[in-house]
């Protein structure tokens, strides 16, 4: 099973935090985070974690959960079962020396993921998450055809019962720009005003 929604009748949104090249949007979402008083779960790899070792405990300390999103971020499809215990383990190992703790959610790079991969992640003692909606945040401003509205409208049209969002912390490479940071006020905003609360993905667990 590889987790698209939260399986829930109640009206719980998941925003879900994936670590990208660099932490550029970082400080905003924990700081729209804890003025909202809203919790997010952050899927960090391990060559990130090394990148910006003092991330995640000030993702923990804030009250938000930590997942594991692999070591070097590979297409999981193309490894064999031995190299794919290892990029678990060993993310799982340099975010715990950084002071989080991953266990039990998992979110295979690029989404890319078939039968084997999963029972190998369910192996290690993880739960796949992947996400109802991508905000698309990560791709940029597309030349300036696109701001924070464009996110906002994409996770309202998608909005239901146990919605998981996917978010990313950096910037575009070509722009700069961290729109999903930007955008994530009035993320929150809407779908409060829509009657949503929000939870961590431990709310998935039952």
């Amino acid at each position: 099973m590889d987790l698209e929604r939260i399986p829930t009748t109640q009206k719980v949104v998941a925003l879900t935090f994936d670590a990208g090249a660099n932490d550029a949007g970082l400080r905003s979402i924990l700081a729209t985070l804890a003025a909202n008083g809203v919790p997010g779960t952050f899927f960090l790899t391990g060559n990130w974690v090394n990148q910006f070792p003092s991330d995640p405990a000030l993702i923990y300390n804030s009250g938000n959960r930590i997942g594991n999103h692999s070591m070097t971020h590979p297409d999981f499809t193309t490894l064999t079962d031995a190299q794919i215990m290892a990029e678990i383990s060993s993310a799982q190992r340099t975010i715990e020396a950084a002071g989080g703790d991953p266990l039990p959610f998992f979110r295979f790079p690029f989404g890319a993921r078939d039968s084997r991969t999963i029972a190998d992640a369910n192996a290690a003692g993880y739960v796949p998450i992947r996400w109802t909606v991508d905000t698309l945040g990560w791709q940029g401003t597309m030349n300036g055809t696109r701001g924070p509205g464009f996110i906002v409208q994409r996770v309202m049209a998608s909005a239901q019962p146990g919605e998981i969002v996917l978010m990313h912390l950096g910037s575009n490479p070509d722009d700069g720009s961290t729109l999903d940071a930007a955008a994530l006020p009035e993320v929150i905003s809407q779908l409060r005003a829509a009657g949503y609360g929000f939870v961590t993905l431990d709310a998935a667990l039952g």
